[in-house]
């Protein structure tokens, strides 16, 4: 079973974003409150990060949204699978104002269903459809919905996740918090304080212009929090991206954790004690694939994307089967016992809950997984479908699989092309055994590119 990707002409893989004041606009969050109100009639709640146009942009799809009889739940700024989660237990759907990682000048929405679960393709190209309808459907002036103001909601969400573990696993433990500016300034700190941790935090008061570092958390903008958690002598430092939905680690050495390694610890962690399938897009590294294979579990591969992820978990699971873990190389994880979303917070107290099971550090645990070289590199071009379509004629003889993009195996090494969902990119990433087998592929696939390119009118 494999969730397929549909064509959307607004919406990426991570819902509708782009720059303020061109792509994105505030007569476009309007548009996008009243769709949503047609097709989900009820309470939504809407949230947003700390970017400086969420409140603009909040007070414009709250308008459309009442303006279609649906009630406004509002919770403020928060981080979003805090949002997911007021969905789940309180609402008939949500909207949540945020571009995640991308740079200050971006927003977006994102669309959560009733589940929690980011809105499907097939819905989503519904709700695009809308949008070009006019006029809509508003209601008259004595049948327009009401807003309420929500904001303590967040704490329901950060003691959901504090008692998914018992007891306070991060006593003794220092633990430095990076939320980047973002939401996560109200959360994570709170989290692992309540699990026992002493935190510490950096870029920790709210601040849509992202002063400390971009929302990105990348090994070159945490070099501060590096620094900082040698010097607290933490076991780890965690840094989020603007929404929170991802979690990124340095360990005690002030080392960037790639993420693929991440992954692969958690999932590791969470197959200890109970056998089952891993749910992770065709991107993630297949250091993955081999811990599942050593710990008895399975390996279950999606499109790129959580949505899609999250989506097959629950298809998984409705079917019988046992879901443990899923989520994606790029420290988005889910935990299908607390819900169905990438979760920064849960996936920060689960490196505590870890290292305190394991009473190793950070860098010896990842030291030990089986060693994997990958090379990723984004290229800028509107191209993406035009390539990965001569791509595919050129390796047709090959071992390939077209689950997202173009993913060509060769013995222990593959490459995966693929158009991005929310930058006008194309991204390789290459995944080998040894170097010179995965930079003789890329070098390859490159020039391969490259020449396509030159060959555009």
């Amino acid at each position: 079973m494999t969730i397929k990707k549909m064509r959307k002409r607004l919406f990426g893989t991570n819902g509708v974003r782009g720059i303020v004041g061109k792509e994105v606009t505030p007569e476009l969050a309007l548009r996008i409150g009243e769709a949503l109100g047609i097709m989900r009639p009820g309470r939504i709640a809407v949230g947003r990060d700390t970017r400086t146009s969420g409140s603009m942009l909040a007070s414009a799809i709250k308008a459309g949204l009442l303006a279609t009889g649906c009630d406004v739940l509002d919770c403020g700024t928060l981080p979003a699978p805090a949002l997911q989660y007021t969905v789940k237990n309180h609402c008939d759907g949500g909207a949540m104002i945020t571009a995640s990682h991308n740079p200050p000048e971006y927003n977006g929405v994102k669309i959560i269903e009733s589940d929690g679960t980011e809105m499907g393709d097939e819905d989503t190209i519904r709700l695009e459809g809308l949008l070009s309808n006019q006029p809509l459907l508003i209601k008259p002036w004595d049948q327009v919905g009401t807003e309420i103001a929500a904001p303590h909601l967040i704490d329901e969400y950060i003691h959901s996740v504090t008692c998914q573990f018992a007891g306070k696993p991060g006593e003794g433990m220092t633990v430095v918090v990076d939320p980047g500016s973002g939401a996560a300034c109200q959360t994570t700190p709170a989290i692992l304080q309540a699990l026992g941790c002493r935190v510490i935090t950096i870029n920790g008061i709210m601040d849509g212009t992202f002063p400390g570092r971009l929302p990105e958390p990348s090994a070159e903008g945490l070099k501060e929090l590096g620094a900082l958690v040698v010097a607290s002598n933490a076991v780890f430092g965690v840094a989020h991206d603007g929404d929170a939905d991802r979690a990124v680690f340095i360990d005690e050495k002030g080392s960037f954790v790639e993420e693929n390694q991440e992954f692969a610890l958690i999932a590791q962690h969470s197959c200890r004690n109970v056998k089952g399938i891993i749910v992770t897009p065709v991107s993630t590294s297949q250091v993955a694939e081999m811990i599942a294979e050593t710990a008895g579990c399975t390996i279950h591969y999606t499109p790129v994307g959580s949505i899609y992820v999250a989506r097959t978990m629950r298809e998984l699971i409705e079917t019988g089967r046992h879901v443990i873990v899923g989520g994606e190389g790029n420290g988005g994880l889910i935990f299908p016992k607390h819900q169905f979303c990438r979760d920064g917070g849960m996936t920060a107290s689960t490196m505590v809950s870890l290292l305190a099971t394991t009473h190793k550090s950070l860098s010896s645990l990842v030291g030990q997984l089986p060693h994997r070289y990958m090379i990723k590199e984004k290229i800028s071009t509107t191209h993406g479908s035009y390539l990965i379509e001569q791509l595919n004629k050129k390796y047709a003889k090959e071992s390939i699989d077209r689950t997202d993009g173009l993913k060509i195996r060769r013995q222990n090494t593959w490459v995966l092309i693929r158009a991005s969902g929310t930058e006008p990119i194309l991204r390789i990433i290459v995944d080998a055994d040894e170097s010179t087998a995965g930079l003789t592929l890329f070098q390859e696939i490159k020039k391969v590119v490259s020449e396509i390119l030159k060959m555009l009118p």
